[in-house]
């Protein structure tokens, strides 16, 4: 089994209500429970379904890379 480190951001840490920070190649993500989905405190929204697709499949590449 193997896996690769994913650096903190820094200036970023938990928050009431809210689960992460989750570091999506620099991009700060929280998962808010209540609403299902994950929010962006750098734009201050949600992510919509089809972008958090299009972010975790760009975040899974960086595993299927040789470290």
């Amino acid at each position: 089994m193997a896996y690769k480190a994913i650096p903190k951001i820094l200036g970023y840490g938990p928050r009431k209500g809210l689960e992460g920070p989750f570091n999506f190649m620099g991009r700060p993500l929280y998962y808010d429970v209540k609403e299902g989905a994950y929010y962006d405190p750098r734009s201050d929204f949600y992510i919509e379904q089809d972008e958090m697709e299009i972010i975790n499949a760009q975040f899974m590449n960086l595993f299927k890379e040789p470290a």
